[in-house]
């Protein structure tokens, strides 16, 4: 149990931002923190290397949020309530949550776990069961999507974009 819990601190932030904008409001996304934690505490003996912890749980997550959405019946992430400000709320949810929601649910999966999972292009083709030029592809295109709403409401010109260190002129 101590070891698990050690464990769990390093990776507790990133795995409710995860679903924070995954899930779209604060109680959804604790909700499936929490049954992600249950599983992945049930089932900790079973992990073979301590040091794949972190995608692991970050696995088991994904699973949570996506049993969860198809429990519920939706299809895209959800904006309710965009005014409710959460004390755990990482950063500025209206803003965030109005720029995933111009992405498929496939494209934010991909960004989210990039972002606040560390994953790289080939473990998230993995965990998603898709070709690695897929998901490569998909995250390029969610950045250029995001990339083009922010130029957009921002109007044009020179914008610094943190798309893998480089500033992008428009």
């Amino acid at each position: 149990m101590e070891r698990f819990m050690e464990l769990y601190q390093t990776v507790y932030c990133d795995l409710y931002r995860l679903a924070y904008y995954y899930m779209g409001n604060a109680e959804d996304a604790e909700d499936a923190v929490q049954d992600a934690v249950l599983s992945a505490y049930e089932h900790f003996g079973n992990l073979r290397k301590e040091a794949s912890f972190r995608s692991w749980i970050f696995r088991i997550l994904v699973n949570c949020c996506r049993k969860s959405l198809k429990k519920r019946g939706r299809k895209d992430l959800p904006l309710e309530d965009l005014a409710e400000i959460d004390r755990h709320s990482p950063m500025p949810q209206t803003e965030v949550l109005e720029l995933l929601d111009i992405l498929s649910r496939e494209e934010r999966l991909i960004v989210l776990l990039t972002v606040f999972g560390g994953y790289k292009g080939e473990e998230i083709a993995r965990l998603l069961h898709r070709n690695h030029s897929t998901v490569r592809s998909k995250y390029r295109r969610a950045l250029k999507k995001l990339e083009q709403e922010i130029v957009r409401e921002n109007g044009s010109g020179y914008r610094r974009l943190k798309s893998r260190g480089k500033e992008v002129r428009k």
